[in-house]
């Protein structure tokens, strides 16, 4: 089997908030360095590392930094990390949108991406219009997207609409049209972003179902970036995964996204509301990979920084539509904390006994609060990953009714 791509020790350095190098006299020296004198780009040894949550301590950052690793025709690999890590970068210097900055990729045959909402379609005109001009850019002659248009249309399920122009679509129709034209042009190499996150589940699921035959019918290649483990699980032989610009591992999909779900709780940004009188100062859950039929188990350490009268806990967990499957509350266990004193702290257990979800990722939600207000609210802050146990009868109840919510005061935080 030949090698399809090829990165060879990639990087790509920016500039954080000007595009020249500063000053005339810089823009000078990179010119006489490179163009005369044919040697690097003076200032490529400086540079901080791609990290977004700290604060920069250079005026340059390497968005990615030594990239190096094979894909092999017809395979189908994810690329996976948290926002930031270099992802979307990547897929744009492999479809030429950028250069790099130092390192060569080769890539066989003719590329085809789909990287933003929109990308290639132009908002005045119809979504017919924006086939055949996107189809042009892409590579396409008009007579191949005259035999193919009706078989992109009913892909999109957009014909309703193909003859209004794009700048009245949703951002849903958009991605249905432009992954259509994408799929449809017989690529050698398909690159596809996150975008399709934007299309409902009924498009995830016929656009995964396009780029599986795509890699095993046809024997094309597909990398894919997603935050969705199940798609990744489900369509990707293997996987890469960054962190701040660099490859941190790689191999099988199945091995690397149980990697990446293990760190998940560190690597994971969640959104945080609430008043602070009472705040969740930490938390760990019992598994990462879970499979149908056994606990979840998730603790958590409450500090209370205000005298309350009453203290809920409640714990849901949502499914990849973000979907309520699970609901656990202290009512459920019939226990309450009442009257608690500032400075006090609480270890409090949150038990799910004997999962049964579909396989598949799911987040969870953490709220602390009382009958009027909220003290404290986690939003997707914990993932979890059920697997499939072939040995496990699934039930028509996703959880035993005796999960609970209850004090563990022998519990300690690792």
């Amino acid at each position: 089997m030949s090698t399809a791509i090829e990165f060879n020790n990639v990087s790509k350095l920016y500039r954080l908030g000007l595009v020249s190098s500063g000053t005339l006299s810089n823009d000078l020296k990179r010119w006489w360095q490179m163009s005369i004198l044919g040697k690097e780009d003076p200032f490529l040894k400086v540079g901080s590392v791609n990290d977004r949550s700290k604060a920069a301590d250079s005026e340059y950052v390497w968005a990615l930094k030594d990239i190096d690793f094979k894909v092999e025709q017809g395979d189908v690999v994810g690329i996976i990390g948290k926002n930031g890590a270099g992802k979307s970068t990547l897929l744009k210097l492999l479809s030429k949108v950028t250069g790099p900055t130092t390192g060569t990729i080769k890539a066989k045959g003719r590329i085809a991406s789909l990287l933003e909402v929109g990308t290639g379609f132009h908002s005045e005109l119809t979504g017919r219009e924006n086939i055949y001009m996107n189809g042009t850019i892409l590579g396409m002659t008009k007579k191949e997207i005259d035999r193919k248009i009706d078989e992109i249309v009913d892909f999109s399920g957009c014909e309703r609409y193909i003859d209004t122009p794009v700048k009245r679509y949703s951002s849903g129709m958009t991605v249905r049209l432009g992954f259509a034209v994408a799929a449809h042009l017989d690529p050698e190499i398909l690159v596809v972003d996150e975008v399709l996150a934007v299309g409902d589940a009924e498009f995830q699921k016929k656009a995964i179902g396009k780029m599986k035959d795509v890699s095993q019918g046809e024997g094309r290649t597909v990398l894919f970036v997603s935050h969705n483990m199940a798609s990744i699980r489900r369509l990707c032989k293997n996987a890469v995964l960054l962190n701040n610009g660099s490859i941190e591992k790689r191999g099988d999909v199945d091995e690397i996204v149980d990697y990446y779900l293990k760190g998940q709780q560190t690597l994971y940004d969640f959104e945080r509301k609430g008043n602070g009188y009472i705040r969740v100062e930490g938390f760990e859950t019992s598994a990462d990979g879970i499979e149908l039929g056994q606990d979840l188990e998730v603790k958590m350490l409450l500090h209370v920084y205000r005298n309350c009268d009453r203290v809920d806990i409640s714990f849901d967990v949502k499914d990849e539509g973000y979907s309520q499957v699970v609901h656990v509350s202290n009512y459920d266990s019939q226990f309450h904390l009442l009257n608690v004193k500032a400075g006090e702290s609480y270890f409090v257990r949150c038990l799910i006994k004997n999962i049964n979800l579909s396989p598949g990722t799911y987040t969870s939600n953490i709220w602390i609060g009382s009958s009027y207000e909220m003290y404290d609210w986690l939003r997707e802050c914990v993932r979890f990953y059920v697997k499939q146990n072939e040995t496990f009868i699934q039930r028509e109840t996703p959880y035993d009714s005796s999960s609970k919510v209850v004090l563990a005061s022998n519990w300690e935080l690792v």
